[in-house]
This record gives C-alpha cells, sequence and structure tokens, in this order.
C-alpha cells in the first residue's frame, strides 16, 4: 500500500523549517543550511551528493538511509525547485541539484505555471503540476507503481497535505539552532486535532529525531 511520507525535514528550536530571503546565494533561505549539520556528515548523504566513500554513522545517518528506502515518487513546492517567482523567465533553470538530481525518479513540482518535463540524469524527470495539492499526489501514487511518495518539502507544500489529512508519517529532526524568522513548519496547524501522535523519538549529537504517524495508519 503506497504510504504518503515526510522523511529528514528538519526545523529550528523556535519551529522554523527554512530561513528568511531565499535567493540564489541562499537556497534555504538566511541560516537554513545550519540545520542541516546532522544530515552533510553522514554516509548516506556523502554518497548520495558526492559519491564519495566515509561519513558517519548511528543514529544520523540510520534516519537519512530510511528516507529513500521505498520511494517510488517525489512532491516539491516550486521554492524548493527554484528562488523564482511567476512565470517562468529562465528556462535553462533545471533545479538546484545540477545534472543529477538526488531524487532518481519522478517528481512532481507545484506551481501555478506550467512548464514542459524536464527529463534529468540518473532517473529524475520534473514534472510541473497547475492543479493543486490533489492532482499531484494522483499522478505521484500512480508513477510510484505500489511504492511510497514523499513530500520533500518546503513548509508550505506540507502544510498543504497536512491540512488536507494526507500525509500518513512525518519524520523531523530538530536541530539545536535558531534562525529567528523564515517560515514554521506548524504554523496554524494543530497536529493533534489532524490525529497525529509521536511513535518514535531518538536524539544524536547533532539533532533530535522524532517521528509522527496519523491514528491507525500502521507501517507497512
Amino acid at each position: 500500500m503506497t504510504r504518503v511520507r515526510v522523511e529528514g525535514f528538519t526545523i529550528s528550536l523556535d519551529g522554523f523549517g527554512a530561513g528568511p530571503n531565499q535567493d540564489l546565494s541562499n537556497p534555504l533561505g538566511v541560516g537554513g543550511t545550519d540545520l542541516h549539520e546532522w544530515l552533510v556528515s553522514t554516509r548516506t548523504f556523502q554518497r548520495a551528493h558526492f559519491g564519495a566513500d566515509g561519513g558517519t554513522t548511528g543514529i544520523d545517518d540510520d534516519f537519512a538511509a530510511r528516507g529513500s528506502k521505498n520511494v517510488g515518487a517525489w512532491i516539491l513546492g516550486r521554492n524548493m525547485f527554484g528562488p523564482s517567482r511567476g512565470s517562468w523567465h529562465d528556462m535553462s533553470w533545471k533545479g538546484w541539484w545540477g545534472e543529477n538530481p538526488v531524487y532518481h525518479g519522478p517528481t512532481f513540482i507545484l506551481t501555478h505555471h506550467a512548464r514542459l518535463p524536464i527529463p534529468m540524469e540518473g532517473g529524475t524527470t520534473f514534472y510541473f503540476v497547475t492543479g493543486g495539492i490533489h492532482e499531484a499526489l494522483d499522478r505521484a501514487r500512480e508513477a510510484a507503481n505500489g511504492m511510497d511518495v514523499r513530500i520533500a518539502g518546503g513548509p508550505n507544500t506540507i502544510q498543504q497535505y497536512l491540512r488536507a489529512g494526507l500525509i500518513d508519517e512525518l519524520h523531523l529532526a530538530i536541530s539545536p539552532v535558531l534562525l529567528g524568522g523564515g517560515e514554521r513548519l506548524f504554523e496554524g496547524i494543530d497536529m493533534r486535532a489532524l490525529g497525529y501522535e509521536c511513535v518514535q523519538f531518538f536524539a544524536s549529537e547533532k539533532a533530535t529525531h522524532v517521528v509522527l504517524r496519523r491514528l491507525g495508519h500502521n507501517d507497512a
């Protein structure tokens, strides 16, 4: 059964999932890269992004590794794909990740502005969905072919799927940093009323990992 998951989404101690003032120099907003110190040093991240041996093991790496298991398709908000807003002025822009993005599968971008699909190296194809979150999820489920759909973010995209009751499980990493501004993940959202409970939590030296699951939704 296809589940809808959020994996490895990191928030600050003051609840921000992205910093303010996103631009080409600050893809995650000002200070946003500080959130992910727990991730970038792991063996899983080093192999996926740089093809490098080494990297840390342990709790952080265990959670980094689980994020790609049984994932058949991805959903991203427009802001995760790039810093531009409005119509597509620069058609040469193909995301932050170079010619071989990290997704390695069908990846659906929520946007108000149509654009033709972009096939990339490594099996990633970006599809641009103008019909909203339900259309994106329907297409992602079909593309996943029985595997799970992972919603990568950003905060606003996750909020939309939470409010619609469409996310089965979230793994959040709470990083010991303060951003002071940006986008709060749970702004205006009552997770308890939506039926979520904490089913796991572990602490490493660089993050506290929390798994939230909707009541009645079990592991596949």
